[in-house]
């Protein structure tokens, strides 16, 4: 009788160790669905994804026009993105600090725009797809007037102007 007793036991430990499914959960009409998780970030193709997960600025050094080795990674990040848009046009605009006459930083300008478009020519770029202005020091993106506002002026800045997903 005690072995009975025993195995009842055995079996009453093992039926309450089984695994069960987890209940359906419902509602008041019925079994409910889980929510769908939307994606989260910018649309793929957007204007925002290619600022947010791209990067849409270089910078340059004081009186600089070459690219650093930073500007050239967000100039490949850039020509992948493209590469993965091909309706998409670009303008890409150069920038300086205040400092310097007007006509210089307009010169200087053209010549960061051009350093970034050339760059995004030279891994496989469309050059039709690219313009390019200086603005000198006309869009500073900070009016400060020091170090650390002018480091932020000193840019090409990449904009879509067509081809991107609303």
């Amino acid at each position: 009788m005690r072995n009975i007793i025993l195995g009842l036991a055995a079996v009453a430990t093992l039926a309450a160790c089984a695994s069960r499914p987890d209940p359906v959960p419902t509602g008041p009409t019925g079994p409910t669905t889980p929510p769908v998780t939307q994606p989260s970030g910018p649309t793929p193709g957007s204007v925002e994804d290619f600022r947010v997960s791209v990067g849409d600025r270089v910078f340059f050094g004081y009186d600089r026009f070459d690219l650093s080795t930073e500007a050239r990674a967000v100039l490949e990040r850039q020509a992948a993105w493209l590469r993965r848009y091909p309706n998409t046009r670009v303008l890409v605009a150069g920038n300086c600090d205040e400092r310097g006459t007007r006509e210089y930083n307009l010169a200087l300008g053209a010549r960061r725009a051009a350093a970034a478009r050339d760059f995004l020519v030279s891994l496989g770029i469309d050059g039709g797809r690219i313009e390019s202005v200086s603005y000198g020091k006309e869009r500073p993106l900070d009016a400060r007037a020091n170090e650390e506002a002018w480091s932020v002026n000193r840019n090409a800045h990449t904009q879509i102007v067509s081809g991107a997903v609303s």
